[in-house]
């Protein structure tokens, strides 16, 4: 297996269906690009609405970035 490349992460707890059982995990090491972004993709936050990324660990670079939009105060925003 090869060595983590990449790290989901987030300043709030991550949780979701690809996510292996992790009590109040920050962040998830990753060994591929496309498993990384499709497990982020499918993730969110606890609490709800925060910012996921996905980060290429040799770069540093920000290879992926979302935040849910339909977080409970989001229409109250407009």
């Amino acid at each position: 297996m090869a060595s983590p490349a990449y790290r989901i992460e987030s300043t709030y707890p991550l949780v979701g269906p690809l996510l292996p059982h992790l009590h109040a995990a920050k962040s998830i090491l990753v060994s591929e690009r496309e498993l990384a972004v499709a497990m982020a993709s499918k993730s969110s936050t606890e609490p709800f609405g925060h910012e996921i990324r996905v980060v290429h660990l040799p770069s540093g670079e920000v290879i992926f970035r979302k935040t849910d939009a339909f977080s409970p105060g989001f229409a109250s925003d407009f």
